[in-house]
């Protein structure tokens, strides 16, 4: 998006660009999948692939933060605040930076997935990327509760929507806690280098979750200041 756009998308409301820059983070989110369905195949060229994809959409949605950053008016005559408006967006691309992270370490050491895990990695991979499709859900009703006055069916809507962001991300840590438990089991049996950056695997994907909760708990705290 251009810079004249970006503008006139912020003349037309300043929180747009907020909604639009969560939709192309879950995009880069959400694009793990792919990535790890060659993982779990150890088709390395196309998870080059696929990495270069998660790249791409950090990198849009860098830009777009970075814009944010530049445009977003100091004089707004709104009930939010400029700076949570620029807390929200920089928690937001958290997201999409951990996901670069996870494709980048998982490439640069061809780290595979042990069969026996890659169910219920998956499952939790998709647990985790659910809490970023919620978040996205949770920002994307923004407008309508500018509209609505931040109170009303709307209100009660988002509400419930981070309820059930809390809840997915609880999921996700017993999911975590399950898997960490297999791989206690085979650890052994494993290059022990492999054995450490898995653990680490498990631990950012997880952040997906952690991440995406934080920006319902930003969203919120935001909320509770109207």
């Amino acid at each position: 998006m251009s810079v004249n756009s970006f503008l006139g998308v912020f003349a037309k409301s300043p929180i747009k660009p907020m909604i639009e820059h969560m939709d192309e983070v879950h995009r880069c989110a959400y694009a793990l999948k792919d990535f790890f369905k060659a993982v779990y195949s150890k088709d390395w060229q196309s998870a080059e692939v696929a990495r270069a994809t998660i790249v791409k959409h950090e990198s849009t949605a860098d830009d777009m933060k970075r814009k944010i950053r530049l445009n977003l008016p100091s004089g707004l005559f709104m009930p939010v605040e400029r700076a949570d408006l620029l807390e929200l967006v920089s928690q937001q691309d958290k997201i999409a930076n951990k996901a670069k992270d996870i494709s980048g370490l998982v490439t640069g050491r061809e780290l595979s997935i042990p069969e026996s895990l890659v169910k219920d990695f998956d499952a939790y991979l998709s647990r985790c990327l659910d809490a970023t499709d919620k978040a996205r859900e949770t920002i994307g009703e923004f407008d309508d509760l500018l509209e609505t006055g931040f109170k009303g069916r709307e209100r009660d809507l988002v509400d419930n929507f981070i309820a059930e962001l809390d809840a997915i991300e609880a999921d996700t840590d017993q999911l975590q806690i399950k898997l960490r438990q297999d791989l206690r089991g085979i650890e052994l049996e494993m290059n022990p280098v492999d054995v450490m950056f898995l653990y680490r695997i498990l631990d950012w994907v997880g952040d997906l979750a952690d991440l995406a909760e934080r920006v319902g708990a930003r969203f919120e705290l935001m909320l509770a200041r109207v």
